[in-house]
């Protein structure tokens, strides 16, 4: 079941990609195109210009001043056609003054503009979260121990991090002095990355399974079912103003010292750094037997 699972993850991302490679998407306020495709915000076809092939616009509207040998789709926008230009195929639109005409308390091109065109916090958020997935079905085990350790050691893990994130730069630093080993600065910064995935992937798996078991304490998550709930509530704090910068430090410096902290064994922490409120385990009761009456 986990090897489908992966390879339908590592399916889907590589249809995302070849989707956008494909179809040239892309994110901007006005841009003019040359080929069909698809593309997000504004577009313009300039005067006599000719775009071979079908040209969808989605949330943001389509100026068509020059030539499109195809259809023009448009979804959350408008499309425009200006005096001298030719469309050769369909008009078809989805949104926009469309929507309007039908349900006037739609929202309006500029909203859509803003919320889809100018932030992109969301579909980051959204791409991040796919990765740590990703991720996590690619390193199940050590994401396992980074939750083992976040459990058993929250405060050892925020120390780590700590430390983890400040010796980032003058390892870096130290690598360039020494010029053989410039070219394990870029190991560090995927190391780094890594670490960042899949202490966040522990994090997600946490969060979502004490929720879980807070709606529902008689069963347990599969861990798929916990890390995306968990990825969910750490992408809505993580998006809110303000704080959502907070949270994201702070995911940053739990994640990255539990994964590191996966690097240690357990032992090597001794008594001392026992969780709190763990009891050690009483000796055996030796001796000679006790009387009885």
């Amino acid at each position: 079941m986990k090897i489908r699972i992966a390879a339908f993850a590592v399916l889907a991302l590589t249809f995302i990609a070849a989707f956008c490679a494909v179809t040239g998407t892309a994110w901007a306020d006005v841009r003019s195109v040359y080929h069909g495709g698809t593309y997000f915000g504004d577009v313009d076809v300039a005067p006599g210009q000719v775009v071979d092939g079908d040209l969808t616009v989605i949330f943001g509207d389509a100026t068509i001043e020059g030539t499109v040998n195809g259809d023009v789709n448009d979804i959350g926008g408008t499309i425009t056609e200006n005096p001298g230009s030719t469309i050769t195929g369909h008009v078809n639109m989805l949104g926009g003054d469309v929507a309007r005409s039908i349900v006037p308390w739609a929202p309006n091109d500029d909203t859509m503009h803003q919320a889809f065109a100018q932030d992109y916090r969301i579909f980051w958020r959204l791409a991040w979260g796919v990765v740590v997935l990703l991720v996590f079905l690619i390193f199940p085990i050590r994401t396992r121990m980074a939750l083992d350790r976040l459990e058993q050691h929250p405060g050892l893990s925020v120390a780590t991090g700590l430390i983890g994130w400040i010796a980032v730069i003058p390892l870096a630093v130290l690598l360039a002095v020494t010029i053989i080993l410039i070219p394990l600065i870029p190991v560090e910064a995927v190391a780094l990355l890594a670490g960042v995935f899949i202490g966040k992937a522990a994090l997600s798996l946490l969060v979502g399974r004490r929720l879980y078991e807070l709606i529902q304490p008689r069963s347990t998550p599969s861990p798929i079912a916990a890390l995306i709930l968990g990825l969910v509530l750490l992408t809505a704090a993580e998006l809110v103003p303000v704080m959502g910068g907070l949270v994201t430090i702070l995911v940053g410096l739990v994640g990255l010292g539990a994964v590191i902290l996966t690097f240690v064994s357990e032992s090597t922490f001794g008594p001392a750094m026992a969780p709190s409120g763990s009891v050690p385990p009483r000796p055996p009761i030796s001796g000679p037997p006790m009387p009885t009456g």
